[in-house]
């Protein structure tokens, strides 16, 4: 079955605007990965400043092969005169989790 990768991000409140700018400005970016099945930005409404960052592949490999691809490419691009913007999170921890049982979207 497929995994599950959570990435928790710690996001000031003066920083969450930027944040969600970001991940909108690279809308896309991430379906076309092979093994790529699913993506969410989950963003808290009260109780705690993490973000969550809802990804889900074929397996494994899969999402190694966009860590070291396409998602490292992204994180090293730079802003203006060449230099990497600040970033919005102040820290992250990356959950992994396996599939071992789903229901199928709820159709409108």
């Amino acid at each position: 079955m497929s995994i599950v990768k959570i990435n928790a991000l710690t996001v000031p409140q003066e920083q969450r605007e930027v944040l969600e700018k970001r991940f909108a400005s690279r809308a896309g970016a991430v379906e076309s990965a092979d093994g790529f099945e699913w993506f969410e930005l989950l963003k808290p409404l009260e109780g705690t400043d993490q973000y969550l960052v809802y990804t889900r592949w074929r397996d494994e490999a899969a999402f190694q092969a966009w860590m070291e691809g396409p998602m490292k490419a992204a994180h090293q691009g730079g802003g203006e005169g060449g230099e990497r913007p600040k970033p919005a999170a102040t820290g992250s921890t990356v959950w992994t989790f396996e599939v071992i049982q789903q229901a199928p979207p709820k159709q409108a």
